[in-house]
């Protein structure tokens, strides 16, 4: 059995996004020692955040922190927009469905166009014909994923990943899921710089 990293992220959030070329270059580094595969987290539902003067003060200072700490790119002019429903699932299900049909490794390159879409660009990755142009722009047609997302399947199969981070661990994002060679399981919730990141990996199964 070959060793696995699992990363536990969502699209819409500000520590995944963080997280995001500490993603890139562990997997430039380590695909070919280990079997590289992504989770979605589920960060918020529909309703689940009222989007008023407090939830945006709150953004903007996760926002703010996250940038100071990690120098991600951060569109504020997002958050002066009078209405928006902060959910996440639409976000996670078209990675899924991209997932499902071309793999783990152009999940992650749709899921970084989202994340740069959303927090670089300000632009609202819940509207569902803008997730079938991304994956337009990057793999061509994409009849099958309009398709594919709207399908029970792919619904069942978004809501399998998140009962599956929960049953990891990974109840904070980002979180990476080291397995070794004999399926034992170690989860490291929370962002963590690159040098962090491989030392764990150095540490895990040492």
């Amino acid at each position: 059995m070959k060793k696995e990293i699992i990363f536990v992220l969502d699209p819409m959030c500000s520590w995944c996004w963080g997280f995001a070329p500490v993603v890139e270059k562990v997997v430039e580094s380590c695909k070919e020692h280990y079997t590289i595969s992504l989770v979605m987290g589920g960060l918020r539902t529909k309703g689940d955040m009222h989007w008023d003067v407090q939830s945006k003060a709150y953004l903007k200072q996760q926002w703010q922190e996250v940038a100071v700490r990690t120098k991600q790119p951060f569109n504020e002019h997002f958050l002066n927009k009078m209405h928006f429903e902060y959910d996440t699932y639409p976000a996670c299900k078209a990675v899924v469905t991209v997932r499902e049909i071309l793999g783990d490794e152009a999940a992650l390159r749709y899921l970084y166009t989202l994340q740069h879409a959303f927090y670089a660009q300000g632009i609202d990755i819940t509207n569902s014909r803008l997730l079938y142009g991304y994956y337009e722009q990057l793999f061509g047609n994409s009849g099958k994923f309009a398709f594919m997302y709207g399908t029970q399947r792919i619904e069942a199969l978004m809501y399998h990943d998140f009962a599956k981070a929960r049953s990891m661990g990974a109840n904070v994002f980002p979180s990476i899921v080291i397995v070794d060679e004999d399926g034992h399981m170690v989860c490291h919730k929370g962002y963590k710089s690159l040098e962090e990141t491989k030392q764990l990996l150095k540490d895990t199964h040492a």
